[in-house]
């Protein structure tokens, strides 16, 4: 006979003075409320309970059993919350991701995240260069890239289109290219980690690589799109983190058939045997919720 559940009963029929009524209140029959008292004085080697008609009380064996039920109820429904907790992901997650992404889309998906998973603790480490994942202690990397580290596990969770962009004020100044061999001749703002100055741009028919300068490059691309707002150039953008701006007038696509590669949106990790559940849920989370972007 179970005697955690014994334990309970003993509580519960001192607690509400009867069997019958401890047996209402723990789901059972006031018969197998009765076996389970009988099998703690079994258990015990002794009478436990006074019994009338009238009142039920404890043997001075009773009220010694008794405080010892309540620490063995206790100690179960301690290791029942460890047992819980540990089936729910929880603990810091240590993640890293390049700036745009992390301020466009990550950040607020992050928001959602933590209402289903709120014993994860996120630190979110913004970079856009690339990081030694064992160095750094980062259990996660989300990078926007079709060449990845052979040596990382990498799960694709969607996919990024970009685009080339420049403010009205940079096009009223300077005019717009009329295909991709113009942009020799324009202010092109270059991104140190993608692309640099040579651009890939393909159409229905073609694909081309031109050479394009300008006065402002930047290993941000955050900084990049400011750049682009400000009039400095044109640039080439993740459409997640300029169609906003085409949509207020602030800033207009340039080219719009001729398209850079479409890059893959990938989680990076060392171990898939190592990997923290916390990280496999969130893993799961973002190839939900992250649309081709």
């Amino acid at each position: 006979m179970d005697r955690i559940v014994a334990a309970k009963v003993l509580l519960k029929t001192v607690e509400r003075g009867s069997a019958s009524a401890a047996a209402e209140e723990l789901g059972m029959s006031r018969a197998m409320a009765s076996r389970y008292i009988a099998a703690m004085e079994d258990w015990s080697g002794t009478r436990l309970l006074h019994r009338t008609t009238r009142q039920l009380s404890l043997t001075s064996a009773g009220e010694r059993v008794l405080d010892m039920c309540r620490e063995i109820v206790r100690v179960a429904d301690a290791v029942r919350e460890v047992a819980s907790h540990a089936e729910t992901p929880h603990g810091l997650l240590r993640v890293t991701a390049p700036a745009i992404l992390a301020e466009a889309q990550l950040i607020p998906l992050l928001a959602d995240f933590a209402d289903v998973y709120p014993r994860i603790k996120v630190d979110l480490q913004i970079s856009d260069r690339t990081i030694d994942l064992v160095q750094d202690r980062i259990d996660l990397a989300i990078r926007i890239a079709n060449r990845l580290d052979p040596s990382l596990i990498a799960k694709r969770l969607g996919q990024c289109s970009s685009l080339l962009y420049a403010s009205p004020r940079y096009l009223e100044q300077y005019g717009i290219p009329s295909g991709p061999e113009d942009l020799g001749s324009h202010r092109c703002l270059t991104y140190t980690h993608l692309g640099g100055t040579e651009w890939s741009l393909r159409n229905f028919e073609s694909q081309i690589v031109t050479s394009v300068e300008g006065t402002f490059q930047t290993n941000d691309a955050v900084a990049l799109r400011r750049a682009a707002l400000s009039g400095l150039g044109i640039a080439m953008l993740p459409r997640f983190a300029a169609d906003q701006e085409v949509r207020t007038g602030n800033l207009v696509v340039v080219l719009p058939a001729w398209q850079p590669a479409t890059l893959g949106i990938h989680a990076l990790y060392v171990s898939r045997k190592h990997l923290p559940m916390a990280a496999r849920v969130l893993i799961d989370f973002l190839a939900t919720r992250l649309p081709d972007l």
